[in-house]
């Protein structure tokens, strides 16, 4: 996948724009949550902590590893069960504060360590060993060639270049490319906004992720103006 800069400009190196064009689909990656992948990780016996880098996600090429982990369930009987979250400071209350913790099935986990070095933790301890499916929000690989596997879908990949220039202007010392680099921000958005809108169906739109809410206006008590909404 080739991701052409615009403005194109001598005074930048190509291992920079490089490194921008990376940066870029790195950031991306993380705001749009657009590389989801189904990892799995084995528990280990009396082992409670677990860390993202260790969640097999090599089914899909291109992609480098988990951000964040969306939820979890583990694998029983033929099937598999749901694990409730919650976050780190009840976890850490009702799970951790605990003189005699017990081994069992895992039922309850909560996120500690934040990113692609993240990591979770889950209670009871497992009594066995499962395997963890874990619904993944991840990082791609980054570009070297031509020949690199993009694991952006299409459409998010069109944002790629904007937020690049973004931050090739960005360091300029020049008050004419900082603006330049506002405007490149702005289309940046702009691409975002379009590839999430593209990626949710038309119909029940709101029931899926980063959908701008439908009550937003009864929320904020904004009156709609006479004509509008309804």
């Amino acid at each position: 996948m080739q991701y052409p800069l615009a403005p194109v400009d001598p005074l930048y190196s190509t291992s920079d724009l490089t490194l921008w064009i990376n940066r870029a689909r790195q950031q991306l990656a993380g705001e749009s949550e657009s590389i989801r992948v189904l990892g799995t990780i084995n528990t280990i016996i009396g082992q409670r902590n677990y860390n993202f880098s260790n969640i097999t996600v090599s089914s899909v090429p291109g992609v480098s590893g988990p951000l964040n982990v969306r939820s979890i369930m583990y694998g029983l009987a033929g099937g598999q069960v749901w694990m409730r979250p919650r976050n780190w400071e009840w976890f850490q209350l009702y799970k951790l504060n605990n003189t005699a913790p017990a081994q069992g099935l895992p039922q309850v986990w909560s996120q500690y360590a934040q990113g692609a070095t993240g990591s979770f933790y889950i209670d009871p301890i497992p009594d066995q060993a499962y395997t963890l499916t874990c619904d993944c929000v991840c990082l791609p690989v980054n570009l070297v060639d031509d020949s690199t596997v993009e694991a952006i879908p299409p459409l998010w990949q069109d944002a790629v270049c904007y937020f690049a220039a973004y931050l090739a202007l960005l360091s300029a010392q020049s008050a004419q490319r900082q603006a330049d680099a506002n405007r490149m921000f702005e289309r940046y958005e702009e691409f975002v906004d379009r590839a999430r809108k593209f990626s949710n169906p038309s119909v029940n739109r709101y029931l899926y992720p980063q959908s701008q809410d439908a009550t937003i206006i009864n929320k904020l008590g904004v009156t709609p103006k006479s004509g509008v909404g309804g």
